[in-house]
């Protein structure tokens, strides 16, 4: 049964947000960033935040610090995505991953000295972690379930099982556009458990026969007085650099994180983006907050919704008839030792007897739509929006990169791209000339 909670790289505590309702308690934080700390002492002052997570396994061992039931966290992903060039564990933030596993040891040192039982695990991470070339992902897992040999994988498949000596440990890729925020973002999600346990009951689920698409919904529409245009149903992935710099990115052309507000153009609000993750309105409009803070803290944290939906299933106890060793002819696996098994779930559908089927894919068999009519918001600031220069060198770059653009978006670009002073078109001219050597930015910040 889980009662105690203890989170690594805390963020500003998606896990609090989405984990409230189930009763549990947060022992401590860790987390390091100024403004996300300032959230925290804001959000949940009773709750101690112990700073740099690489103190935390002295302060288990010591027994200065609880051993909670549950350790949550999601080492920086940077290390494993294309923003951070997927240096993976030659990267010290993908190192962070190793020093996980530390505090996960510690933990489990300090709770047998009490008699109780391994602690249970919760990681998110992205998607890249998957086939980063260091081999970060099978390091964790291995070490997780208790393995002396690490398993090395060319490509890990996007669910799966491994079980250990030690533990057994489940992932599966969910995106979070299926859980009721209308953004695409692909996240993987892995549950380790003592092996009293099955992750995999928890993880995955009865397969429906029901066949889900995102529903068609109008891009342009009245809101509160206000007429808005978006240029899809969902955005792209929130970023944690969103607002403050593009680099090119494809939101800045598909049209996917912009918003016509009554024929502006404009960005999407630290509110609307706090929304798009789930998070409460303004839950990060503390006192001195910039919109920069807000923005990277938002796009850093976890989708609510579907880590709501995991700890639902973990912590209410709300379980499959699936066990996997019981269904291995079923199942794609390699048997690595006496006491350990790997499992491919392929695409995350797996057939079983009596036309049963269980669903490990990137879709829950239930889903639940929103789109950005539901998101966005009338009352923003008006330094989001692009000015005529801003949105001119969007179409600047557009032509000179031979980008393909939203038609939709490079109309609207336009229409206010035309609206330049006699001011702004010495300043393009200075922008066109000084573009050659990078300096020039798509947006005014």
């Amino acid at each position: 049964m889980i009662q105690t909670v203890g989170s690594i790289c805390s963020g500003i505590e998606a896990a609090s947000v989405a984990w409230k309702p189930f009763g549990v308690v947060f022992s401590w934080f860790s987390e390091i960033a100024n403004f996300q700390s300032k959230v925290l002492k804001e959000k949940y002052p009773a709750v101690k935040n112990l700073g740099d997570m690489n103190n935390i396994p002295s302060l288990l061992l010591n027994g200065e610090i609880e051993a909670p039931d549950l350790i949550c966290g999601g080492t920086p992903c940077q290390a494993f995505s294309l923003a951070g060039n997927q240096r993976g564990l030659n990267d010290d933030r993908g190192n962070l991953t190793l020093k996980f596993v530390d505090i996960i040891n510690a933990n489990d040192v300090a709770r047998r000295k009490k008699r109780k039982s391994r602690c249970c695990v919760f990681w998110e991470n992205v998607e890249g972690v998957l086939t980063d070339k260091t081999n970060a992902f099978g390091c964790l897992i291995a070490s997780l379930a208790g393995l002396k040999k690490i398993q090395n994988v060319k490509r890990w498949p996007s669910s799966g099982l491994l079980e250990g000596p030690d533990r057994n440990v489940a992932w599966r890729v969910l995106d979070a556009k299926y859980f009721g925020l209308p953004q695409q973002r692909r996240r993987l999600y892995v549950l380790a458990t003592g092996k009293n346990y099955h992750p995999e009951q928890i993880l995955f689920e009865e397969s429906s026969n029901e066949k889900y698409e995102y529903p068609v919904t109008p891009l342009s529409f009245s809101k509160d007085g206000h007429h808005f245009e978006v240029f899809r149903s969902y955005s792209d992935c929130l970023y944690a650099a969103y607002g403050t710099k593009w680099n090119g990115n494809a939101a800045a052309y598909n049209g996917s994180l912009f918003v016509v507000q009554d024929e502006r153009v404009r960005r999407l609000s630290p509110l609307e983006c706090e929304r798009l993750m789930g998070f409460p309105d303004d839950y990060t409009n503390i006192q001195g907050a910039r919109k920069t803070n807000r923005y990277q803290a938002v796009g850093n944290s976890w989708a609510v919704p579907v880590v709501k939906w995991i700890g639902d299933r973990l912590i209410n106890d709300k379980k499959i008839e699936f066990v996997a060793g019981r269904n291995r002819k079923f199942l794609k696996y390699e048997t690595l030792s006496k006491k350990a098994y790997l499992y491919h779930f392929g695409d995350g559908k797996v057939e079983l007897a009596d036309n049963k089927k269980v669903n490990a894919s990137v879709v829950p068999s239930h889903c639940v739509f929103k789109t950005m009519q539901d998101i966005v918001t009338s009352e923003v600031s008006q330094d989001i929006y692009l000015s005529p220069v801003g949105c001119h060198g969007i179409l600047r770059r557009k032509k000179e990169r031979n980008i393909s653009i939203n038609l939709r978006l490079e109309k609207a670009l336009k229409k206010v791209s035309k609206m330049m002073s006699p001011e702004d078109i010495e300043r393009k001219s200075l922008v066109q000339k000084r573009g050659s050597r990078g300096t020039a930015a798509v947006l005014d910040l």
